[in-house]
């Protein structure tokens, strides 16, 4: 495994250390395509290579670049406060969010694709799996350890978080939209 590999599919994690999704779902996703994703990158393969399927995706690609420089930001603080704080609640909505998201895990589907083609052992794969979902969840779990150790103290600096986090969803949004984009078109045009 070389050390190029290796820092790219790090920069792939911290770029979707954005998400709210839960590491194991991901990472039994990751695991499922691992072991499939050859066979399914050989059927797949052919239809990518397909020039009105790259005219297709390029398009795509341009639309979400252009796309990406009109995407609203809202500023509003008032924030809604969440309807019940049970741990089964954060589990179910946790669950949720990783079933809406892991369609457009874009980073995560990279990574994969990567570690596929460089022919990774699977205590290699897995290991760089791990360390993958672990870096995603890794400021998730950092403020929350704040917060067991500083109690009370960490509301008032997490509650400003919060609210800096709410007004720039849109900005967030227009970067990944912009990025998507470009790579879009990129892996398009060898087919064009």
């Amino acid at each position: 495994m070389s050390t190029e590999l290796f820092l790219l599919i790090g920069c792939l994690a911290l770029m979707d250390t954005l998400s709210l999704t839960v590491a194991g779902f991901y990472f039994a996703v990751g695991v499922s395509l691992m072991l499939g994703l050859v066979f399914l990158l050989e059927i797949i393969s052919g239809v990518f290579q397909n020039r009105i399927v790259s005219w297709i995706v390029f398009i795509i690609g341009a639309i979400l670049f252009i796309a990406s420089f009109y995407v609203p930001t809202k500023k509003n603080s008032d924030l809604p406060s969440p309807k019940s704080k049970s741990i089964l609640s954060m589990v179910a909505l946790g669950f949720t969010t990783s079933l809406i998201e892991v369609g457009t895990a874009f980073p995560y589907f990279a990574a994969i694709g990567i570690m596929t083609t460089s022919n990774l052992s699977w205590m290699e794969w897995s290991s760089i799996l791990a360390g993958y979902n672990l870096i995603m969840v890794m400021p998730s779990i950092l403020l929350f350890l704040f917060y067991l150790l500083f109690g009370r103290r960490m509301q008032k600096p997490l509650k400003k978080l919060r609210v800096k986090i709410a007004n720039n969803t849109g900005s967030a949004l227009s970067w990944i939209m912009c990025i998507v984009g470009i790579i879009l078109m990129f892996n398009s045009l060898d087919y064009l």
